[in-house]
């Protein structure tokens, strides 16, 4: 009598969190996002999130919690219920960089979290303030080289895109100058805009309006081709450094062990948001490609992207400050 109460007891805990399952969501989302606001991770994730909410029916919160070069975001969304009521923006820095940069994580970044969609990639670009006296690349390293030491660039923080991007530019071209991390892009583009850092690299949504407003000149993409909103801008690689590519990306992440039947179904709505004319609209403006990729597709993507990038900080020396 005792095992088939057991059973019995078992079989309606499966069915309640079956229902639960199919049901989901029945409540608003919380999504942790690594940085301060300002940044293309808050950007790329307002973009989708407005037109998930309209296929799943709830709306999602957005939490911003900077620091740590996103590890302290990291680690609340690790140690989160996994019932799909709490995701993470993951992107380049958190996913691939920090794992080799960092001597010692709080979580497991492959174990503790379930890939659910990538969302976007973003051209990475580099500009320096208005008032320095350089329109490309080429001048920027001679200008460092005139003014050792002096030279300073800021980034969202370490392990930041923009912090990979420039140290990989410095990898390659030798550049003298200092990295300067904030805790967020927002905080950072505010330094640079009065000209108390003089260079950055970033994606282009939070960059745009201020070189449009001509406070920031781009002197380089850090595409393979050039962007159809700056084409008279050279790539890193056509000025001096061929094959030299790097990009951002953003995507969807849960708790590790959220059930894979609430992974499809939030990577359908990523998917669903992809192909909207309010996210496609979006994104034209900064030449940003929105993806909605399936949980399998963004898992194969993080781990050649962590192959790819741990080489990149290994070689360059990257080190948590």
């Amino acid at each position: 009598m005792l095992r088939q109460l057991s059973i019995g007891a078992l079989a309606l805990c499966l069915a309640g969190a079956s229902a639960a399952q199919s049901n989901y969501p029945v409540k608003p989302i919380r999504l942790l996002v690594p940085f301060a606001p300002g940044g293309s991770s808050t950007i790329v994730a307002r973009a989708f999130i407005g037109e998930m909410t309209k296929t799943l029916g709830q709306e999602f919160i957005v939490d911003n919690r900077p620091g740590g070069g996103g590890n302290i975001a990291m680690e609340a969304a690790a140690r989160a219920e996994p019932d799909g009521y709490t995701l993470i923006m993951g992107h380049i820095g958190t996913l691939a960089v920090n794992p080799y940069m960092f001597a010692k994580l709080p979580f497991d970044t492959n174990r503790d979290f379930a890939p659910v969609s990538l969302l976007a990639k973003v051209p990475s670009i580099y500009v320096v303030n208005a008032q320095v006296p350089v329109k490309n690349l080429r001048e920027l390293i001679e200008y460092c080289k005139a003014n050792p030491g002096k030279v300073y660039y800021g980034s969202a923080g370490n392990g930041s895109a923009g912090h990979l991007a420039f140290e990989y530019l410095k990898m390659r071209s030798k550049m003298d100058i200092q990295h300067v991390p904030y805790k967020g892009t927002g905080p950072q583009l505010t330094d640079l805009i009065a000209g108390q850092t003089q260079a950055s690299s970033a994606g282009t949504p939070p960059l745009m309006p201020h070189v449009k407003a001509g406070k920031l000149r781009v002197i380089a993409v850090g595409t393979t081709k050039r962007l159809p909103e700056l084409p008279d801008v050279g790539t890193v690689a056509e000025q001096g450094f061929p094959g030299f590519e790097t990009v951002q990306w953003y995507g969807l992440l849960a708790p590790g062990k959220t059930p894979p039947a609430i992974l499809k179904r939030l990577a359908d709505a990523a998917g669903k948001a992809a192909k909207s004319k309010e996210v496609q609209d979006r994104f034209a403006s900064d030449s940003t490609e929105e993806i909605g990729s399936s949980p399998e597709e963004f898992a194969a993507f993080i781990k050649a992207e962590q192959a790819r990038w741990s080489q990149v900080v290994k070689a360059a020396n990257i080190k948590a400050d």
